[in-house]
């Protein structure tokens, strides 16, 4: 069974993160996705407008994900090992940087690929939230 990991954050869920995971289930059997926990989302320097518990319900319920888990912390190599990942799905902003080429070499080693797939043009949780904020701001205007 070729088993698949990928990990975000996923506030604000939109067809970008619909469309990593169908990319990526069309590469494996079993498609585990990690949700980012509110602590480490706060250690990132960023705030969550979706409780975890809420967010990782909503990953849980997409058909291309056949489970859902808790992200504790940044190692992505040591969850891929612990749950038998055989690919890391990324995307692709990430490609060719120092980082990512060191990651590769380290995911190489234990026999994991990192596949990279294209973001969806258009589409940003950062975006989404600025769009937003600049909404609630004008609302708040309204109302004065």
């Amino acid at each position: 069974m070729i088993i698949g990991y990928t990990t975000g954050v996923y506030d604000l869920f939109h067809v970008g993160h619909l469309n990593l995971f169908k990319n990526a289930k069309g590469m494996c059997d079993k498609l585990i996705v990690g949700v980012t926990v509110d602590e480490l989302v706060k250690y990132k320097g960023k705030t969550s407008m979706i409780p975890f518990e809420d967010r990782i319900e909503l990953i849980r319920s997409c058909r291309y994900i056949d489970a859902a888990v808790p992200q504790y912390d940044m190692d992505k190599l040591t969850a891929c090992k612990k749950l038998g990942a055989s690919y890391l799905f990324v995307g692709d902003d990430w490609y060719g940087t120092d980082k990512w080429k060191k990651y590769e070499e380290e995911f190489s080693k234990e026999g994991i690929k990192i596949v990279y797939f294209p973001y969806t043009k258009g589409i940003s949780s950062t975006k989404i939230t600025e769009a937003l904020k600049a909404v609630r701001k004008d609302d708040l205007q309204d109302v004065k």
